[in-house]
């Protein structure tokens, strides 16, 4: 059963969600999700004999929300992970994440291996830092229309998805979901009107996919009573991430890995990543299998595909265990 508690990490205090016994798996969310969006994989990892923890991370639901921008930066994040790991009274974990938390998790292996016994990405693959900050990128490369360059400027953004957090939740979980008509095309990412916003173009269904109910939707909304700035500033943060990192450009990703993702999802489609994808064998020197390509899954990785994800990381998890 999942018990819930808070805990100080960095100054900050986290609310986790934990079950289990044995070897630490910890869960990290993307935006805009919570620890809720682990809910198919704790049963099964405990079963299979872990101690499974996701935390609601710095910004989201009933964790602190710093008000400093600069306080989302990618060493924080990393920080946040080690500082819990130690907190639960381990020297060492798995680390797991999708979406944003996907970038946590890598940075997180690759900043301090020894920390991870092993690291798997759902969605987002690991990171190779390119030569020029990446909104700086994205701004030139769609003349603004990029969605982190809508995320990036304070306060439009926050009043799109703060105005009604459920109907925006509603229509990005399922837009960028393996069940939205022309899924799995990078377009979607695109804000074709900015005086409009970025959820004006995606579509409201009528009825909500398999995967997600309505009380899941209730369950995800209740934890925006704070709002999004916490969330949002992730991405305000992108290029001073790629300021930070720069004593490890060429480095790579040492401790045993797992990537998945689907094949109907938006990241992995985005211009140059499917070249990535396919040298990641090469570039990964602890790959413990080809990347695992999802039919028909889109953006939601573990709550579209909960069996196979399960599967999976099950396999991965014990393979590892001492």
């Amino acid at each position: 059963m999942v018990e819930h508690r808070m805990v100080d990490v960095n100054g900050i205090r986290l609310h986790i969600a934990e079950e289990g016994e044995g070897p630490l798996v910890v869960l990290l969310h993307g935006f805009p999700e919570s620890w809720h969006s682990w809910r198919h994989q704790f049963a099964p990892l405990a079963a299979a004999g872990f101690r499974v923890v996701a935390p609601d991370q710095r910004g989201y639901g009933t964790s602190d929300h710093p008000g400093d921008v600069s306080a989302y930066s990618i060493l924080h994040l990393v920080g946040d992970v080690v500082g819990l790991v130690h907190v639960l009274g381990e020297e060492r974990a798995f680390v797991v994440g999708h979406d944003w938390g996907a970038p946590v998790a890598w940075h997180t292996a690759l900043l301090r291996p020894d920390v991870v016994r092993g690291v798997a990405g759902l969605s987002v693959p690991p990171p190779f830092r390119g030569d020029r900050p990446p909104l700086e990128v994205m701004r030139e490369r769609f003349d603004g229309h990029f969605y982190w360059n809508w995320f990036e400027e304070p306060g439009p953004a926050d009043a799109e998805f703060g105005k009604d957090p459920r109907a925006a939740l509603r229509r990005l979980l399922y837009g960028a979901s393996g069940d939205a008509p022309g899924a799995g095309r990078y377009e979607q990412a695109l804000v074709s009107d900015l005086d409009r916003g970025w959820l004006a173009d995606m579509p409201d269904p009528a009825t909500l996919p398999d995967w997600l109910t309505e009380d899941d939707l209730d369950e995800l909304a209740a934890s925006y009573t704070q709002g999004f700035t916490g969330a949002l500033n992730w991405y305000r943060n992108l290029d001073r991430n790629w300021e930070l990192t720069a004593p490890w450009h060429g480095a790579k990703v040492t401790p045993p890995a797992l990537y998945v993702y689907g094949d109907r999802d938006l990241v992995p489609a985005f211009p140059g990543t499917p070249e990535l994808i396919e040298q990641l064998p090469r570039l990964m020197p602890n790959l413990v299998r080809d990347p695992v390509r999802l039919k028909g899954c889109g953006h939601w990785t573990q709550q579209e595909r909960p069996d196979e994800v399960n599967e999976l990381l099950v396999e991965f998890l014990t393979g590892l265990r001492d």
